[in-house]
Order: C-alpha cells, then sequence, then structure tokens
C-alpha cells in the first residue's frame, strides 16, 4: 500500500522486492558461513577453526574455501547465524590480500601469511583443491597488497 519512488540518482529502496536481475553491480556469487573471528575483506580462509571456517595459515593448503567478498552479487545461505558470519567468495571477481610479486594470470594458493595468498610456485603441478584463482590483476612489490582474482 505504498508507493515505491526512485531518488535522483535513479535509485530506490523498499523493504522486499521479488524481480528477475539483468545485471548485478557486484562481481561474485558468495556463500554466509560461520568463521571463528570477524575478517576483513580479502582474506583467504579455510575449512577449520573452532567454527566453519578460519583464516589460513598454511601455505599450499587443500583447506581453502575462498575470500571473504567485498560486496557479493548474489549471496547464498544469507540467514546463517553465529557470533562470526562472513560472505566467502565462491565464484567470480574479488579482491584478494597476496604477498609477492604478481602477474596477470598467475595461479594463487594459500601462503604462511595469515589471510594472504601468494602465486604457486609450479601451476601445473598444484591440485585444483589448492588454488583459490588466478590473478586478473598484477602487483609488482614483494610487499602485501591487494589483487583482483578470477575465484
Amino acid at each position: 500500500s505504498k508507493a515505491v519512488v526512485r531518488d535522483a540518482s535513479g535509485n530506490f529502496a523498499a523493504n522486499t522486492i521479488t524481480a528477475t536481475a539483468t545485471q548485478a553491480q557486484y562481481a561474485d556469487l558468495a556463500e554466509r558461513y560461520e568463521a571463528d573471528a570477524d575478517y576483513e575483506p580479502g582474506t583467504v580462509l579455510i575449512i577449520g577453526g573452532e567454527s566453519e571456517v578460519t583464516i589460513s595459515d598454511e601455505p599450499g593448503s587443500y583447506k581453502v574455501v575462498g575470500v571473504v567478498s567485498t560486496d557479493p552479487a548474489y549471496l547464498m545461505n544469507s540467514g546463517q547465524s553465529g557470533n562470526y558470519v562472513v560472505s566467502v567468495a565462491l565464484r567470480g571477481r574479488v579482491p584478494v590480500r597476496v604477498e609477492g610479486v604478481v602477474a596477470k594470470g598467475d595461479v594463487l594458493v594459500t601462503s604462511e601469511t595469515p589471510g594472504v595468498a601468494k602465486v604457486g610456485s609450479d601451476p601445473h603441478f598444484i591440485g585444483a583443491a589448492c588454488i583459490i584463482g588466478k590473478a586478473i590483476s598484477s602487483k609488482d612489490h614483494v610487499a602485501e597488497g591487494v589483487v583482483e582474482v578470477l575465484i
């Protein structure tokens, strides 16, 4: 019984909308998981810890589950509850914390630095279960930074 109107920029707000999306503003598919702490976007997570997921800290871990999403285009399991609930990007394009020099196309795996990815040393011999994704942007310094990754 209430009219929905757009503001000057074309945006509108409502409690629940049923519609068909033709495009998304963001770029990843994510699912909510209970974590054992509050993690910042771009942090690499593995299955484990006190809850369902925790921060990665083992190089090349096969337990990798994904990366904390910034703003997912589609969010599954939105009703997940717990002390700390994070949206984990499972597919799509997301910023990822990474150390070392990264070139476009590099395969990324977990590093020994908690929550940070690194370039896999030999991509031809990395098991699929260990791959976080492929870099779609580059970073030319060794210090920790952020690159866009195709998960």
